[in-house]
């Protein structure tokens, strides 16, 4: 099973939707503050959440609940705003904000993980990636997608403050 967290009015084909208003394309009506999620456990093959968890009270309680729900081995792609992004600080809703690090806690392999060991939740970042959703952009954006891809923690530390990009995509694979 397939499905995409917060989907708003935005169908994604084969997945089923889950949104806290009924709009078109909404099969699952849900508050994402909420828990538990309407799934058993290790239930879901794949998950979409895009431009949702910065809007929501308590990400970490939202990430140990997309752990329950997944398989061994499901696909997880969850976009955010950059936290140094424009649009990451206009939004009076957005509750969150997320820089390169944030997933690495529940990553097994990564140090911050193996230290800090905040939750049971485990995944494998499989790939981070910069502007996903901005295809139109221009020449000079998209030159700096590619260093910050190349070189993510120089970028995040040494230029993002002075060229900030505008979302993060993380995408993970649940560990069981």
């Amino acid at each position: 099973m397939k499905i995409n967290i917060g989907c708003g009015g935005q169908v994604k084909e084969g997945f089923i939707g889950i949104d806290i208003l009924q709009f078109p394309g909404v099969d699952i009506v849900h508050d994402l503050n909420v828990f538990p999620y309407p799934f058993k456990d290790d239930e879901i093959d794949e998950i979409w959440m895009d431009q949702v968890l910065e809007h929501l009270s308590d990400p970490l309680k939202v990430v140990e609940e997309l752990y329950r729900i997944s398989k061994n081995d499901a696909a997880i792609t969850i976009g955010v705003p950059y936290f140094r992004s424009f649009y990451a600080t206009i939004d009076p809703t957005h509750k969150n904000f997320f820089g390169l690090n944030w997933f690495n806690y529940f990553d097994p392999n990564h140090y911050i993980c193996q230290r800090y060991k905040y939750s049971e939740a485990q995944f494998n970042i499989t790939k981070i990636e910069f502007d996903r959703e901005f295809i139109k952009a221009g020449f000079f954006h998209k030159k700096l997608v590619s260093f910050a891809q190349k070189h993510p923690m120089f970028y995040e530390s040494k230029l993002s403050h002075l060229l900030p990009l505008n979302s993060l995509t993380f995408y993970l694979k649940v560990i069981k």
